[in-house]
């Protein structure tokens, strides 16, 4: 009898924890009922009917380290009860693509998706892991092979872009959401590489030289500028010296006529003071051995006789000698 009891006392309680499923943060289970989709089980505590309800086996990515000649990750697919409902990322091995122009280039492409709906993830399609690997890569080859390698090295964010809008629109019946696609890595092939290489020398040094040639202009220009304003400058002071000569001699003759008497008398004085002037020059030099004098040297003399009797012998003496 006491085995009886415990016999079903272990019936109920196996069946009670056959009845119990808990399922993790951030995970779902999917039940069926005798082969049908009966519900979605969110994180907690749930009950199922026992011997009628079973848990529906779905894949699941994991990353998995591979020996070589280095350590390398990628990803693998193992069957779960439960369906992950973080954003999970997909890291696809290195693939051909072929451009526009014919040019063979390596392309290393990232995904990050997250399943929003459970059961159209598991109903819609089989295995949505390789499915949405298989769609990328199809994609991808579409995408670039609209482009020309040029436009396919410089114009990464917007095959980003185009990738991932495509992508989330074929993923959005199956109840997953592309969050958004990277291209890690784009090699052209070696010979290409080293065309370009040689291409951005050439780039560099153009700009060097162009940088050179600006820089060149820029001098001859700040030193144009330097002269002309030496010039200007010195202009300006000839200018200011040649009208302060002159207002100095406008002072001095003003002077000397108000001094004289009559205007003939004036007339005769700078005359006069002109022939001193170039009597001086004339004897100035140092082989002079000669000093020829003008016909007119009498009347200047004259002059300077009335105009000794206009300043007196003292004062002509000093004019002589300015």
């Amino acid at each position: 009898m006491d085995f009886i009891i415990i016999a079903i006392v272990l019936v109920v309680v196996l069946t009670f924890s056959m009845g119990v499923r808990i399922v993790p943060e951030a995970k779902a289970m999917i039940i069926e009922r005798l082969g049908k989709y009966n519900k979605t089980l969110s994180s907690g505590i749930n009950l199922v009917v026992p011997f009628l309800d079973k848990v529906k086996t779905v894949p699941e990515l994991k990353a998995q380290a591979t020996k070589g000649s280095n350590y390398m990750t990628q990803m693998v697919i193992s069957n779960t009860k439960f369906i992950d409902l973080r954003e999970q990322v997909l890291d696809y091995p290195k693939q051909n693509v072929i451009t526009k122009d014919n040019v063979t280039v390596e392309i290393d492409a990232v995904i990050y998706f997250q399943v929003i709906d459970p059961k159209r993830s598991i109903y819609e399609i089989v295995n949505y892991p390789i499915a949405i690997e298989k769609l990328t890569q199809t994609t991808l080859r579409n995408v670039i092979g609209e482009l020309e390698l040029d436009e396919t090295l410089t114009s990464r964010d917007t095959i980003n872009n185009k990738l991932q809008v495509i992508l989330d629109e074929a993923t959005d019946k199956w109840g997953i959401k592309v969050n958004r696609v990277e291209l890690q890595d784009i090699i052209p092939p070696e010979d290409i590489k080293k065309q370009m290489e040689k291409q951005m020398g050439a780039e560099r040094e153009k700009r060097a030289s162009i940088l050179y040639a600006e820089g060149q202009k820029r001098s001859a220009i700040l030193q144009a500028e330097g002269v002309k304003e030496s010039l200007i400058n010195r202009a300006e002071g000839d200018k200011q010296a040649a009208i302060l000569r002159a207002e100095g001699e406008a002072k001095a003759i003003s002077a000397v006529r108000n001094a004289l008497e009559t205007q003939d008398n004036y007339v005769q004085y700078l005359i006069a003071m002109k022939y001193i002037e170039t009597f001086k020059e004339m004897a100035a030099g140092k082989d002079s051995k000669l000093v020829y004098m003008p016909y007119e040297a009498s009347g200047v003399l004259s002059s300077l006789g009335g105009i000794k009797e206009l300043f007196g012998d003292k004062n002509i003496s000093n004019i002589l000698n300015k």
